[in-house]
């Protein structure tokens, strides 16, 4: 009777789904060996016979028989009249293989052994669940809404995993229920207290590539290459595409007929403003390409430090800029130079940083992150659309509109 406890455990985990026969008898060796150590101080000399799939253990402890009351280690040793009792032909010096019963090393001993047994699966498989995930990191994975927290989102996949979505990874659009099923890449999967934290991503850059792969036959198949992803989440992206493939028109491929291929990409987004673009290993025709939809008129670059002087006609600067300057950052971003966008044919302005003296600095830098670096630039502008796309208040923007305005005159 004293096996129904570890019974009823083997029976619980040989079916485990994270672990094969040969792992749960390995687990089980090592729970019953650290339990002969705590009991007889060693486990070397005994012997442990598993069978996982119908329950059975046996435990066998080897001594070697010495003369009566000759007994040093009783772990290692038997007297002669004990063995006898075993088997009474035995002599000094022989092997004698005794059973050890369960009942031996104690109710309280068994009760800890079994959940010492639990404790050990668990631990197996949050290990293989960590290195099953780890091998998924950075592709597309779709799991369901279990619970919504404030700063989180808790989702389960079909096995019963648990995967986190932060706040922070969601994209602001986003809006989720309970049942929900939620597509998004594994970010990052860590091991923290022995369990495995899945985190997944929707505003990451390699998401919307990760998509690109999945709804575009020709970039799953590697006729088109994704060279590279920027993403202003829920907003904006521009994605440069490649083909080495001249018959392949890979901006064409990638949005299809009146926008079909890219269509659920950008739903999936929440409505996310996608620019496809060519890639070319040509810096000045890349920031021309990445102004899109703008219209440039001449580049010059600085290649030592990293800087693009962008002219356009008038007309075209504020397509250059973009809604809250997410255009030009985006651009900035994909082709790794620092755009300044001039107006051509545009005489007597002046950098912002030239009234320093008379607009306080932090003013200046909250016009240039949507673009703006000179006087002209500011004074094109309708005062209540720089309201919008800044953090200024209408009274800040008003004032420095006089202050340029005045110093221009002059």
């Amino acid at each position: 009777m004293e096996n129904i406890a570890l019974i009823e455990s083997f029976s619980e985990f040989k079916d485990d789904k994270f672990i094969d026969r040969v792992t749960l008898m390995a687990i089980l060796e090592d729970v019953f060996r650290n339990a002969l150590k705590k009991k007889f101080g060693s486990d070397d000399n005994f012997d442990i016979i598993i069978n996982p799939d119908k329950g059975d253990l046996e435990i066998w402890r080897n001594r070697i028989v010495v003369e009566d009351g000759e007994v040093e280690e009783p772990n290692e040793e038997i007297s002669l009249s004990e063995a006898r009792k075993i088997e009474p032909d035995f002599e000094v010096g022989e092997d004698v293989s005794e059973e050890v019963k369960l009942i031996q090393l104690g109710r309280r001993a068994i009760l800890a052994l079994r959940q010492n047994l639990i404790s050990k699966i668990h631990e197996h498989d949050n290990t293989t669940i960590y290195k099953h995930f780890k091998d998924l990191e950075g592709g597309l994975y779709t799991a369901e809404v279990h619970h919504i927290r404030h700063k989180v989102v808790i989702l389960l996949d079909d096995e019963g995993n648990e995967l986190i979505l932060p706040k922070d990874k969601q994209i602001p659009s986003d809006f989720f229920r309970k049942g929900d099923n939620v597509r998004g890449i594994i970010e990052s999967v860590e091991l923290k207290g022995n369990k495995p934290v899945i985190v997944m991503s929707r505003t990451a850059p390699a998401f919307l590539e990760a998509l690109f792969f999945q709804e575009i036959p020709e970039v799953f198949d590697g006729l088109i290459t994704v060279k590279k992803v920027v993403r202003i989440p829920g907003e904006k992206a521009k994605v440069a595409v490649d083909s080495y493939d001249d018959r392949i028109d890979p901006v064409g491929a990638c949005v299809g007929m009146k926008g079909s291929r890219i269509h659920g990409i950008v739903r999936e987004l929440g409505n996310e403003n996608i620019d496809v673009i060519n890639w070319t290993s040509n810096p000045q025709l890349l920031v021309t390409r990445a102004l899109s939809p703008a219209r440039v008129s001449s580049v010059k670059l600085d290649d030592e430090k990293m800087t693009a002087q962008v002219y356009l006609r008038p007309e075209e600067v504020s397509k250059a800029i973009g809604r809250g300057g997410h255009n030009i950052r985006l651009a900035g971003q994909l082709t790794g130079y620092e755009i300044d966008v001039f107006r051509e044919g545009v005489e007597e302005d002046v950098e912002l940083t030239e009234f320093s003296d008379e607009i306080e600095g932090w003013i200046i830098e909250e016009f240039k992150k949507i673009g703006m670096d000179t006087a002209r630039s500011v004074l094109e502008q309708d005062v209540d659309d720089l309201v919008k796309r800044t953090d200024l208040e209408e009274e800040t923007i008003v004032e420095v509109v006089r202050i340029l305005k005045e110093e221009l005159a002059d």
